[in-house]
């Protein structure tokens, strides 16, 4: 009994002491938002300590927490949802049930979790996913890539690839009765990575040059070029996802080597021989400069890990490094960012340089918006800006699928 007390009274102290950690001014339901970055601390703390003692990873406590919302496929009267799979790789079907006299447009959504985490099944993709098929009269897919630490780069891209080109199968698209020329690749977060890489290697692939009609991006991380952006350093504490959480997420993708994340917190992670790609992520040059403020632009240091990571310098891992060429063929573009994540300057980057090639672009900033909002949508949150955020990339799709 005295020691059920003594960690119920540590853990009120913890959400004591989160709870108090300051969220921006302009942030909407702050009390919310309070609550669940206290409570997202305590988990990520609890992970720590329970990769310390050996009980299990951060990552598997993470992905046992998630477990929790995932969601099954319940059709209701505008669609049918289906479970089932391409080749090996599990995908979730949202297909309006209302009749078309036309063929339908049809959206690939690709989950967040920092190629970790995360599922599309969670009930917020669920949620979203559906509105998005009622609303479009579209065909939905989710698919459920692979997953790092187990399964670790490119695995989770080529299952994305895959799933994109099993669908572009002609008796796939006649099945569902697909228009082969209204279709968006779209993803959040990491997932927003593979989408943006999927898009762009396809339409550099003749066999599927200009199938893709658009590509649909919400707080997308493109680059671990470099850990100091200005967004980085405003929003290293959160809120929801921290600088330090991301990079350690984010470094599984690649190994499980602890000396990687140690030396990207300090921008130091970088081979010998990648300075010729820091043109093409240089906030000082690329950032418009309301996000640049006081901040002093340095470059990364170079050649501090021994062995070095090449893959460090692969575009699909950063496609912000992908060159000009490449990008020019890229589709109409929606882009959402928000001012209160560390992913902010990436996004925006993209913008940037996608302008300059010429693609048409929509950019999408929410002024007191932060990452994983969109993860928010259901109870108890039933967060607002979540529900803003959704709104903006169906609007979107509709005015341009």
């Amino acid at each position: 009994m005295g020691c059920k007390a003594v960690c119920f009274g540590l853990s009120c102290l913890l959400f004591a002491y989160y709870i108090y950690t300051p969220i921006p001014q302009n942030i909407e339901e702050r009390w919310k938002v309070g609550i669940f970055d206290a409570i997202m601390k305590i988990i990520s703390l609890t992970g720590t300590l329970f990769e310390s003692i050996g009980l299990m990873t951060c990552e598997e406590w993470f992905f046992t927490i998630m477990r929790l919302d995932v969601t099954k496929p319940i059709s209701d009267e505008n669609v049918t949802v289906l479970d089932t799979a391409f080749g090996d790789i599990p995908v979730r079907l949202y297909l309006p049930k209302r009749k078309s006299e036309k063929q339908r447009p049809a959206v690939i959504f690709l989950h967040g979790g920092a190629f970790v985490l995360g599922t599309c099944k969670l009930s917020a993709y669920d949620s979203m996913n559906r509105w998005t098929a009622n609303k479009l009269g579209a065909v939905v897919v989710g698919a459920d890539y692979r997953l790092a630490p187990q399964y670790q780069f490119p695995v989770s891209l080529e299952d994305a690839i895959f799933v994109v080109k099993f669908f572009f199968q002609d008796d796939i698209l006649a099945n569902y009765g697909v228009d082969p020329t209204r279709i968006c690749i779209s993803g959040d977060s990491s997932g927003g990575v593979l989408a943006t890489k999927v898009t762009e290697l396809l339409q550099n692939d003749p066999e599927f040059k200009n199938k893709i009609k658009a590509q649909a991006l919400i707080y997308p991380g493109l680059q671990l070029l470099d850990t100091f952006m200005p967004s980085h350093q405003e929003n290293k504490h959160g809120p929801i996802l921290s600088r330090d959480l991301a990079i350690k997420l984010g470094c599984l993708y690649l190994t499980k080597d602890k000396a990687l994340p140690q030396v990207m917190r300090e921008n130091q992670h970088m081979p010998r021989g990648s300075r010729h790609l820091f043109k093409f992520v240089n906030w000082s040059v690329l950032l418009p400069e309301k996000y640049k403020k006081n901040h002093v632009y340095k470059e990364p240091v170079l050649g501090k890990l021994d062995p070095p990571y090449p893959i460090l310098m692969d575009s699909r891992v950063s496609p912000l490094i992908t060159d000009d060429s490449q990008l020019q063929n890229l589709p109409l573009t929606y882009i959402l960012t928000c001012e209160h994540d560390i992913l902010r300057d990436d996004g925006i980057i993209y913008v940037t340089r996608l302008r300059k090639v010429g693609v048409q672009v929509t950019h999408d900033h929410i002024e007191d918006g932060f990452h994983g909002a969109l993860s928010l949508l259901m109870s108890p949150f039933h967060l607002r800006l979540g529900y803003r955020i959704q709104n903006k990339y169906i609007s979107w799709l509709e005015e341009n699928l």
